[in-house]
Order: C-alpha cells, then structure tokens, then sequence
C-alpha cells in the first residue's frame, strides 16, 4: 500500500516536472494524491514562491475547469502507474512518460486551459491556504 502511493506519487511528480519546462524560474509545485492541502509530507514548497495570479480575482469557472482537468489527470496517472512500473526498458518507460504527459496536456487543453494556467493554479492551490481550501472544496464535491 504504501509503496504504491509513493510510486504514485513518483508518476505525479514526473508529470508536473515535465510540464514544469513551460514555467517560469523560481515557481516550484506539487500534487498530492489525495487532492488536499496535505503535500508538505511528499515535497517541501519553498516559502518564497510568489504565485503568478491573485486568488481574489480567479472566477469560480477557472476553478471549476482546474478541477476536472486535475481529477482527470490524477485518474489518467493513476490508470496508467502499472504499465509505467511494468516497462522494461528505460526507452519504453520514457515513451510511456511522454504518451501520458501528452494526453494530460489533452486533458488540460480540453478543459479550457494552457498547461501555464494548470499549474499556476495548482501552485496556488499549494501556497495559498484560502484558495487551497477552495479548491479542496470543490474536489470533495467533484468526487461525490
């Protein structure tokens, strides 16, 4: 069991490094598997990341989007962590990263969001406890 959830949390973490290349220096984030707040266990956020948008203004509709795309992304992750862990070789498994960073990117297009937008919120939603909470929120109610 728990080697499971850290493997997961190992394919979250491939996902969101390789989505990391379009971000700006400085903004580091993370996912957790249960989509809670709860992350400082997994990876440490630094104290200094200066979050690119203002939670006050972010309409409940991008909140909305954000959330499918990332219950979505998670279910994609959590799908495809067996055929991941089964590759053999270090070529298949870099194939298998790319095919699932690209259908999460699909995914994130789909909802109605850049991958900039996808992870800017997911930074907030790391960083700041108010939108956090809002987020969280919303992915108990999403899951029901």
């Amino acid at each position: 069991m728990l080697a499971s959830s850290i493997s997961k949390c190992l394919l979250v973490l491939i996902f969101t490094f390789s989505l990391l290349l379009c971000l700006p220096q400085g903004v580091t984030l993370a996912l957790d598997n249960s989509g809670a707040k709860n992350i400082e266990s997994t990876v440490p956020v630094p104290t200094q990341v200066r979050p690119l948008l203002d939670t006050t203004t972010i309409p409940a509709e991008k909140v909305d989007k954000f959330v499918q795309a990332y219950l979505q992304v998670w279910q994609l992750i959590s799908r495809r962590e067996g055929e991941l862990q089964a590759a053999e070789t270090e070529l298949e498994s870099l194939r298998i990263e790319q095919d699932i960073e690209a259908e999460a990117s699909a995914i994130i297009t789909q909802a109605g969001l850049t991958k900039q937008e996808y992870l800017q919120l997911l930074g907030l939603a790391n960083v700041d406890p108010e939108f956090g909470e809002r987020v969280a929120m919303q992915l108990q109610e999403a899951r029901k």
